[in-house]
């Protein structure tokens, strides 16, 4: 796309579709917000984890002791800090201190994610200090001039609280275009990309609705995903800056969902979780994959279920939609508040109403950029000609297309049109008719090569020739699979997504017969 203009058929959509409402925020420093409950709350539980469990007052006193000694340490606005753990406790005390020390913390989870990415995150983000736990200090990098503090044990170490805590006040507080957390992404030549997400960012979509998903005092909110994952940060700041409290898990996912209201989570993680063991959670948001009908149906019978979608590089999620089971459709709905998205042509140009086109974020989700990547940064972020004053919008390689009503459809990602026998395909629409097929609850589509797709479905019960003669009476011949392999369940990336990787090979261990996986 050499340029971008505001012009084409569906320039008149940016006023009434493209923009979510206007709305002010009550903080532009997220952990002023988490503050403000530890002063209105204090004795009110912030965390539990495997039977323990700290109130706001001690989360946050134990925070303002952390951020002391990081200052100490020279930490301050502009810097990032690596906070390299497990879930626990801790781990929250560490993000918190960062954050009131002015910098920015960087999430890796030690045991998931091998060295080699831990010394990339450390070098890339010009890490000084690293925040661990004590039983995984020897884990982490050495030889890379960086200091390690565990911070169970500067927990353990500190006095007893009173009832007098000293509140920590910075003497470089963070700005709100500062960076409040730095997201390493999958990048397309294999080294993860840094992506600097702003206070401003976060606040704009957590302490505003729908965002917020409703979180106060009172409620209960699992932390089920990988910490160094973005919808980790919505399960973890959305909760104790709303006053609830966050569940954090110990290995079993479902057990802790059995005991919230609000779950978090990727398609494929809430797949496995039984409803009817659920029945407490009061509201369910899902993001980081196309999300099943049949799925958000089955969810949205009992309680409040939004479809989200939004690449880190846009602040978690930049969309939602609250989904009903009779709604005509799944979407993912409309822009949050203060944000905008363009459905744009091959020319920049805006598409019309049930036109596909690209998507592009824009307004205050739009993160900082890519963090020592200058090239990357200005092939994926561009000057907003809609908006205009400065502001900058993303190409998320979404596709998408506006509904008559004003929601946005997902139709897959530009690198998920694959072409098949010289044929475009888009291998997310196969993977939807596949999950039309009685008894079908999730499938995906791959290539295997120019000439063959390849499908998996679940569960193995799934007839796969029904599911073929399915997809051959809906779509043309070269969208056809060559097999279609029923699985008991899909395998999962580190971050809950479907590992697509493993599935391809799969397909090569499995070859071209519809067998049952």
């Amino acid at each position: 796309m050499s340029h971008l203009m505001p012009e084409g058929p569906g320039a008149d959509l940016t006023g009434r579709f493209g923009r979510g409402p206007v709305v002010s925020l009550p903080y532009t420093r997220i952990h002023h917000a988490f503050e403000a409950w530890a002063t209105a709350q204090p004795s009110a539980v912030a965390a539990e984890h495997l039977g323990e469990s700290i109130t706001y007052a001690e989360l946050d006193r134990q925070a303002d002791r952390l951020a002391s000694r990081l200052v100490a340490h020279g930490i301050g606005p502009g810097d990032t800090v690596g906070v390299f753990v497990q879930r626990s406790i801790p781990m929250l005390v560490g993000i918190l201190g960062t954050l009131k020390a002015g910098a920015a913390y960087a999430p890796q989870h030690i045991g998931v994610a091998p060295e080699s990415q831990l010394r990339h995150v450390v070098r890339s983000a010009s890490i000084r200090v690293v925040l661990t736990l004590s039983r995984l200090a020897d884990q982490v990098p050495r030889g890379m001039g960086t200091q390690v503090l565990a911070v169970d044990q500067l927990m353990a170490d500190g006095p007893e609280l009173t009832s007098v805590h000293e509140q920590f006040v910075p003497t470089r507080p963070a700005s709100p275009d500062g960076g409040c957390y730095v997201l390493f992404t999958s990048g397309t030549t294999g080294a993860p990309n840094g992506v600097t997400v702003t206070h401003r960012n976060v606040c704009n979509l957590l302490l505003t609705e729908p965002g917020n998903l409703g979180i106060g005092p009172g409620l209960r909110v699992g932390q089920l995903l990988s910490i160094a994952f973005d919808m980790a940060a919505w399960e973890i700041l959305g909760t104790l800056s709303a006053g609830g409290t966050l569940v954090i898990r110990g290995k079993s996912i479902a057990e802790t969902a059995e005991q919230v209201d609000v779950v978090i989570a990727t398609p494929s993680i809430l797949a496995t979780l039984d409803v009817d063991r659920c029945r407490r959670v009061k509201t369910v948001a899902v993001a980081g994959e196309p999300c099943p009908r049949s799925l958000a149906d089955r969810w949205a019978a009992f309680c409040t279920f939004y479809n989200s979608c939004g690449p880190t590089e846009t602040t978690i999620v930049n969309t939602m939609q609250r989904h009903r089971p009779g709604a005509l459709r799944l979407t993912i709905g409309r822009p949050t508040p203060n944000n905008t998205v363009y459905v744009l042509d091959d020319e920049g140009r805006m598409c019309g109403i049930g036109e596909t086109g690209e998507m592009w974020a824009g307004g205050d989700c739009v993160s900082a950029g890519y963090l020592g990547n200058p090239e990357l940064t200005a092939e994926r972020y561009a000057p907003d000609p809609f908006l205009g004053g400065g502001k900058r919008m993303f190409r998320t390689k979404d596709l998408g297309r506006w509904t008559p009503d004003g929601d946005l459809e997902h139709l897959g990602r530009t690198d998920d049109q694959v072409k098949v026998r010289g044929f475009r395909v888009e291998l997310d629409a196969v993977s939807a008719v596949l999950e039309s097929v009685p008894g079908c609850t999730r499938a995906v589509t791959l290539k295997v090569d120019n000439k063959t797709l390849v499908a998996f479905v679940m569960p193995a019960e799934v007839d796969p020739e029904q599911a073929r003669t399915t997809v051959t009476d809906a779509l043309p011949y070269y969208c056809v699979p060559a097999a279609v392999h029923p699985v008991v369940d899909f395998p999962r990336t580190s971050r809950g997504k479907i590992d697509k990787a493993a599935l391809l090979a799969l397909a090569s261990t499995l070859g071209l017969s519809a067998e049952a996986a």
